[in-house]
């Protein structure tokens, strides 16, 4: 390490991370919740790098990433490692900006670039080759129209990981009893509104949460052509396993 890296380091070591990170030499970071929920984290990076093996093969040196919601970092670094040539990391929150502006340092990724953003009011062309939305979706009062800002950001691919809510189907009066319409999915209202403060939580409080079903269905509406959930491994986070979280792929 050079002495500006170093003193990044020390830096890192000095505060707790909601992430397993290890430095460049092999010390982990401090987690702050002593590794209890590092499985999703873990899980949903292999979930991630098997898909992209399939979806991105060849080389990624030409490949555009934006990373929406990106908190501490954790899977912009992920792409930035996987060969990507450029990855956006854009969160809402300064201090998770800060954060991935000193572990870019730490790991020296010079493709990797940051800025404070909320997804609803970003103005990008659709100029990015992958989107990642990991962990954002189930925490927005508006998950529809961070759906359709997803959308106008992709130029090939999205992928979205959400917490999701048990599905409903059926018909319902629509006007009157003789025009129904079906249920294409659904969404549970969550209260985080006494939990704006912490950082892993909605910033207005309010939050819609879809079932998988209707994820899929809205995915479709809003203009991607293909949604897949993908395939959890067999050891992998149980909310994910029980389908409680899903990760879902979508193609232009």
């Amino acid at each position: 390490m050079t002495a500006t890296t170093q003193d990044a380091a020390t830096r890192a070591l000095a505060r707790a991370w909601f992430y397993p990170y290890t430095l460049p030499d092999g010390r982990p970071l401090p987690s702050s919740h002593g590794g209890r929920v590092d499985a999703i984290h873990t899980t949903r990076a292999r979930m991630l790098d098997a898909w992209l093996a399939r979806e991105f093969t060849g080389d990624r040196s030409k490949r555009r990433a934006l990373d929406v919601a990106c908190h501490q970092g954790f899977f912009s670094i992920q792409l930035a490692r996987a060969g990507f040539g450029r990855v956006d990391a854009v969160d809402v929150r300064q201090e998770h900006v800060d954060d991935v502006n000193l572990l870019r340092e730490i790991y020296a990724l010079e493709n990797l670039h940051t800025r404070r953003g909320d997804v609803l009011a970003m103005t990008d062309a659709a100029e990015h080759d992958l989107v990642l939305m990991f962990g954002l979706l189930y925490h927005l009062e508006n998950p529809v129209g961070a759906l359709r800002r997803a959308r106008a950001l992709t130029r090939r691919a999205c992928v979205i990981e959400s917490q999701v809510v048990p599905h409903l189907s059926g018909m319902v009066d629509w006007g009157s009893y003789e025009y129904v319409r079906p249920l294409k999915g659904c969404f549970g209202i969550i209260d985080e509104i006494d939990e704006t403060h912490a950082p892993e939580a909605s910033v207005t409080g309010i939050c819609l949460a879809p079932s998988t079903e209707g994820l899929l269905w809205l995915l479709h509406a809003v203009g991607f052509r293909h949604a897949e959930v993908l395939p959890v491994p067999d050891d992998g986070y149980e909310q994910l396993r029980h389908g409680k979280r899903v990760m879902v792929a979508a193609l232009v």
